[in-house]
């Protein structure tokens, strides 16, 4: 660890003077429509110096007075190339054309750049919205998480569900940001669709490893998406109709080049269904989902940009007057970008972001609620320094006021249930460099020092050996009573063999401050967040990993294989029977113990031609062992899917007409069944032995679609399409749930009846475009 921050602090404070003067290229590179590309590519030919545009579009490239000639290029945009004479700093900002248009549709042909082998990350993966929405979806929801699902380390929690794992980890161990803003429920309808609408969504990127210094607080994974800033030239209007859905985002600008915004909302209308019906308890009753994004970005002046932007998404579940239930996610970002220099680029963000739910039965009288919130306050500043072509060094900080009231229920009778609420600072500087040592080798060194503060007004609840309440106290207002830090080194490395193949190797630790209490592997709305306190400690992750990456036919065909093994320190369980919801007392539930996962993954995929798609393996194991959990003895974790095999195929059979196939394979998740019975008065009772000892049945699954685009009209700003899917083709009924029941006619037999929840599911969808 001390070489790392020797290097940090060499690098800042070496001598960079050359021999000769030195000047800088600096810019945005955009679309056409003014929208900034994230990790365009900027590369001097004679050279062989280059850079990459950040999440923000901005460049900058440092070179010796002289003459070059500069490429610039974005994976399905025409390559621009300049010869300038640099004698002194120049601001030169680039808009890309898509580089051919058949009919109305981009139709990716530019030479793929090898930024897979070149760049020293690895153990990540990055999707444009236009890759997602080829992929065939449950009821033709375009999803995200869906298809980060059939990605190598990333496995579905359960059929149908949104909820992920990556290499062995817990959903609640992956940080999930829209726009930077922290989303602690990324599902809706329980878990079967996501809260992300494709529309509204410009740049996917998932690190299931070799997590960048600036990003903490989870162990597993981090998902970073980004959403699209509104056309700056003109009006467009993009939306659908779909089986279950409905859609529409409206982008333009307010004043050209300037000044931008965009709207898009998504709503399920089963329920305006239930309105025909003339029975009042049936067009009385709510079943709904809606996503609201709101977004807008103003240029001050070259050197400084405001962006704001909102997510707001509720699920509304309601049975006449008799029972309700709602739970949302709110979200609201406001980012400064300013430049220091042409070297230096900063980012300035204040974020806020709730997760909260809702529980009602009956009137005032006679029934209940149940309500429960998460809230984050969060500022944050992100700053890089371009410091010459062979060092990037970026620094920061960000702190987190967080506030958990797990939950309060009422009822008709008796005194209300409260649970004590509580609060916590979370904090973190960091300090990283990418480094290049010659043509062949690159180093990407980082150190992250975080901290973590359980705040009053609170209630510390104090334990026995046996995790029996001894006795509590009471914390007043903004009392610090307990502290937790820690450093997370990280460290990458990439050796080029050649210009198609490279080495690859990382190592990084991660400490997560807040965990979350469920007993479902897919999750519900019900889950609460709970921070780590004088009875929890953080959870921590070493992940090392090796690779090897290859491209084929120019770079036609991308692959690679990785080599993981991850070790979790402080992993939390739950005992037998625990009680998770509306406890007091519920840190007395966990269990902590230790956990690790290991695996290899492999992966090809093809970008470009009439024929796209990709195929991904994985082989992992994943255990844990916790001493008062299946009597000490090492057991399976509840994600651990030894095999995961997913194919993804799109074919242009036309220039009109596509279709795109997908088949999935998964070994089937670790359960625990009884393993016999007794009977007590005259009932079964069963007897629970070992945990995930059993297994699920082995999961797959075949889904369909075509896609019929409309009559290119040159003249006709309208354009549409139709989708035509199927889901789950072959009508494999995959076990959602397993439950065992006495057979009625013989009682001292037991019976295990497989529950499925999705057949063979076709849908249409029309999406429209003008």
């Amino acid at each position: 660890m001390k070489y790392i921050l020797f290097g940090l602090l060499f690098t800042l404070f070496a001598c960079t003077t050359w021999a000769q003067k030195k000047y800088t290229i600096s810019g945005h590179i955009t679309n056409a429509s003014g929208e900034e590309l994230i990790g365009a590519t900027i590369y001097e030919k004679n050279s062989k110096l280059g850079t990459a545009t950040n999440t923000y579009g901005f460049y900058s490239l440092t070179l010796p007075e002289g003459e070059y000639e500069i490429e610039y290029s974005y994976l399905g945009m025409e390559t621009q190339d300049q010869k300038i004479k640099l004698t002194e700093n120049l601001k030169i900002n680039i808009k890309l054309e898509e580089r051919e248009k058949v009919i109305e549709e981009v139709i990716i042909t530019a030479e793929r750049k090898n930024e897979n082998v070149l760049k020293t990350e690895m153990s990540t993966i990055k999707l444009q919205a236009k890759e997602i929405k080829q992929v065939t979806a449950l009821f033709g929801e375009v999803d995200i998480i869906k298809t980060l699902q059939l990605m190598p380390g990333i496995q579905a929690t359960g059929e149908g569900f949104s909820g992920f794992n990556v290499r062995g980890g817990s959903p609640d161990q992956n940080l999930i940001l829209f726009d930077e803003a922290t989303v602690y429920n990324a599902s809706h309808l329980m878990g079967f669709f996501s809260v992300f609408n494709n529309d509204a969504v410009k740049d996917v990127k998932v690190y299931k490893g070799d997590i960048p210094a600036e990003f903490g607080g989870r162990l597993s994974s981090l998902l970073d998406i980004r959403m699209n800033e509104g056309n700056l030239k003109k009006f467009e209007a993009t939306g659908g109709i779909g089986t279950i859905s409905s859609r529409l985002t409206l982008e333009g600008p307010i004043i050209e080049d300037k000044w931008s915004v965009l709207i898009s909302g998504r709503r399920t209308y089963a329920d305006l269904f239930l309105l025909l019906s003339s029975d009042e308890m049936i067009n009385s009753n709510k079943l709904y989902f809606y996503d609201l994004n709101l977004k807008t970005n103003y240029k001050i002046n070259e050197k400084n940009r405001v962006f704001v932007s909102g997510y707001f998404g509720r699920d509304v579940l309601k049975y006449g007057d008799m029972f309700s239930w709602d739970w949302g996610n709110y979200t609201l970002t406001t980012r400064w970008n300013h430049l220091f220099s042409e070297r230096v680029f900063s980012n300035f963000s204040f974020i806020y972001s709730k997760y909260d739910y809702k529980m009602e039965s009956g009137d005032d009288l006679y029934g209940f609620k149940w309500v429960s919130d998460l809230e984050d306050l969060k500022i944050k500043a992100d700053l890089t320094y371009f410091l010459n072509p062979n060092n990037t060094v970026k620094f920061g900080f960000d702190g987190t006021y967080h506030h958990f009231n797990p939950g309060y229920a009422s009822g008709p009778s008796g005194d209300p249930i409260v649970m004590p609420e509580s609060n916590a600072l979370e904090y973190a500087i960091y300090l990283s460099n990418e480094h290049s040592l010659g043509k062949n080798l690159k180093i990407n060194y980082g150190l992250r020092a975080s901290a973590f503060q359980n705040m009053g007004k609170a209630t510390s609840y104090n334990f026995d050996e046996n995790y029996e309440k001894i006795d509590s106290t009471v914390y007043d207002q903004w009392d610090i009573y307990n502290t937790f830090y820690g450093l997370e080194p990280r460290l990458s490395i990439n050796y080029l063999l050649n210009q198609r193949s490279s080495l690859k190797a990382s190592y990084s630790r991660t400490k997560q401050y807040l965990h979350l209490a469920s007993n479902s592997t897919g999750g519900s709305p019900l889950d609460v967040w709970v921070p780590s306190s004088p009875n929890i400690d953080p959870q921590i992750a070493d992940q090392v990993a090796v690779g090897y990456f290859r491209n084929f036919f120019n770079n036609l065909f991308e692959t690679s294989v990785e080599l993981y093994y991850k070790n979790m320190d402080n992993q939390i369980d739950f005992k037998d029977h625990a009680v998770l919801s509306l406890n007091a007392e519920l840190e007395g539930e966990f269990r902590i113990g230790d956990a690790w996962s290991y695996g290899a993954e492999f992966f090809i995929r093809k970008q470009q031609g009439k024929f796209t798609g990709w195929i991904s393996y994985t082989l992992s194991k994943a255990e844990r062992k916790i001493p008062e959990i299946n009597y000490g003895k090492v057991y399976p974790s509840s994600y651990d899917r030894p095999h995961n095999l997913s194919i993804v195929g799109v074919y242009d059979l036309t220039k009109r007409l596509n279709v795109s196939a997908t088949w999935v394979y998964a070994t089937g998740n670790p359960v625990t069944f009884p393993s016999g019975k007794y009977e007590y008065e005259g009932m079964a009772v069963p007897i629970f032995t070992e945990r995930n000892s059993y297994r699920m049945p082995d999961y797959h699954r075949l889904d369909l679609s075509l896609t019929l685009k409309g009559k290119y009209k040159p003249n006709k700003r309208l354009r549409s399409e139709l989708n035509v899917s199927v889901y789950n083709v072959y009508n494999r009924h995959n076990a959602w749930m397993i439950t065992f029941t006495q057979d009625p006619e013989n009682p001292g037999v037991t019976k295990a009846e497989k529950i499925y929840v999705f057949p063979i599911i076709p849908s249409l969808t029309w999406n429209f475009y003008f």
